[in-house]
């Protein structure tokens, strides 16, 4: 639980000096340390939005759904910047810099692009937070925004956390190109 705060204070308060001299009811513009992707479903409704900070040991991930279906989802960060319809297959395979195998149960994981379930409540909402250790937007050989970029991608069922190549999840529902950085 006390990671937890932490993770959300520094998420806070990183985005809080890259807004600061912005209204703040507004949200923060992509920029050289942020970048962030508008989660869109393949009947163009919106889902959500995920932003993307760089930090000193990372980056820092901040998930925030809505209008989804209720329960676990798979959520990982894709190797391509491409969300093209009807299964966002565009977006490639998960973002996987280290080679490793898929899932955080899986002695030889997990991606990069790995993350626990995104679990989304009886009011259709969801919301997560997460450090991706090692990680850049766009310098050295794990940045994120490389030569074509990265998505973020929603799956319908829930990751099993162990599985190759993605954890068992189903089909993709919302996907997200990241812009900026």
């Amino acid at each position: 639980m006390t990671r937890g705060w932490i993770l959300a204070g520094c998420m806070t308060l990183l985005v809080t000096t890259a807004c600061s001299a912005r209204d703040p009811a507004e949200t923060p513009p992509d920029g050289e340390n942020i970048s962030r992707a508008s989660l869109v479903g393949v009947d163009n409704a919106q889902y959500g939005e995920v932003i993307v900070a760089e930090g000193d040991k990372g980056l820092l991930v901040k998930i925030t759904a809505q209008g989804m279906k209720p329960g676990p989802h798979g959520v990982h960060i894709h190797e391509t910047g491409k969300c093209e319809g009807p299964d966002f297959k565009s977006a490639g395979g998960h973002w996987n810099p280290g080679k490793k195998a898929h899932g955080f149960d899986n002695p030889d994981g997990a991606h990069m692009g790995d993350f626990f379930n995104l679990d989304i409540g009886k009011d259709g909402t969801g919301s997560m937070e997460a450090m991706v250790a090692g990680a850049s937007l766009k310098d050295g050989e794990n940045a994120l925004l490389d030569g074509d970029g990265a998505a973020f991608v929603i799956h319908e069922g829930p990751d099993d956390l162990k599985t190759d190549p993605s954890g068992e999840s189903g089909g993709r529902i919302a996907c997200g190109v990241f812009s900026g950085g």
